[in-house]
């Protein structure tokens, strides 16, 4: 039975991909998203940015990574996160160290497998978190608003959690301090609501509030997408194709920069 591992699994964002829990068996986050694929954060574990566990890696997660990846020889990702917050976890850069040395180990047909962090984004305003963030070779962060108003509806964050402008200036300080080598992708996720009280982030004026952030913030890379599996809420469903290009067009047009990739899923 495997204790940290997941799939691995063809993923729209990054190929094949290897899933690593560095939580516990259940969710823990700073945000309770309305969207959320593995459901709702219960009230106990929906924690403060500011919260850290201690949860280092056992001897086995070395012998069942090490395991796992030589089948895989085609393996695009090992990737971090799932279960909640990756980055409340303080032992979080002990779980890379072992990815890296197993990945590095072995012998690649092509190339190696990146190794890929998913972070909500709450925690990047703390320095230390930050510097621990940069050091994967891929950063998958999440900005699916851009004011205020669209952030707590949508991410429900918990109280302690920053606000969006301040979020916003945590992206662009990773961004300056990620080695050059590394890439920043921010994903921007996307929805409908059938609820007739319930505003969903697929606005007007979100969508202009979110170009002009990651304009300032300047990405690598941009990933629209939507939901493709149930949603923590009942109400919450997909953006369909034509969509997700009608906001490309309105990011590529504002944020006006070749160098930044901007692609839909």
């Amino acid at each position: 039975m495997r204790q940290y591992t997941y799939g691995p699994f063809q993923s729209r964002r990054l190929g094949l991909s290897l899933g690593v829990n560095v939580l516990a068996n259940y969710k823990l986050c700073s945000y309770n998203c309305v969207y959320c694929e593995i459901g709702l954060t219960k009230k106990d574990n929906l924690v403060s940015p500011n919260y850290n566990i201690k949860l280092p890696p056992s001897p086995n997660f070395r012998k069942e990574l090490k395991s796992i990846l030589h089948y895989f020889p085609h393996l695009n990702s090992i990737s971090f996160g799932y279960n909640g917050e990756p980055t409340l976890n303080e032992n979080l850069l002990d779980f890379l160290k072992i990815g890296e040395d197993v990945r590095n180990q072995l012998n690649w047909p092509n190339e190696k497998p990146i190794l890929t962090l998913f972070t909500n984004s709450s925690t990047l305003h703390i320095d230390k978190i930050r510097k621990r963030v940069h050091q994967f070779e891929l950063v998958l962060a999440k900005l699916d608003a851009a004011n205020d108003v669209d952030f707590k509806r949508t991410n429900r964050p918990h109280h302690d959690s920053p606000d969006i402008k301040m979020i916003i200036e945590s992206l662009i300080k990773l961004k300056q301090e990620m080695p050059k080598t590394h890439k920043l992708a921010i994903q921007c996720l996307i929805y409908n609501s059938y609820k007739k009280d319930f505003f969903p982030n697929n606005n007007s004026r979100n969508i202009l509030d979110l170009a002009h952030a990651l304009k300032l913030i300047k990405p690598n890379i941009i990933q629209i997408y939507s939901t493709a599996r149930i949603p923590a809420e009942y109400f919450v469903y997909a953006i369909d194709d034509e969509k997700k290009r009608e906001i490309a067009a309105i990011f590529k047009e504002i944020i006006d920069d070749e160098k930044i990739e901007i692609n839909i899923y």
